[in-house]
């Protein structure tokens, strides 16, 4: 028993912070790839169109 709780109460708590963990992760990626929107040149509007808004 650790700090009042069983092993099985640590066990099922294991997964759920794991969960979080990845979704925090997984925002902060989201949000740096943010930074490369609409500047790959695969992807990249034809040149004269700058007044237009970006595509997201």
């Amino acid at each position: 028993m650790v700090l009042g709780l069983d092993k099985r109460a640590v066990w099922a708590a294991l997964p759920l912070l794991g969960l979080a963990i990845g979704h925090f992760l997984d925002k902060k990626e989201t949000e740096r790839m943010t930074m490369f929107r609409d500047k790959s040149a695969l992807y990249g509007r034809p040149s004269g169109s700058e007044d237009k808004p970006p595509s997201w």
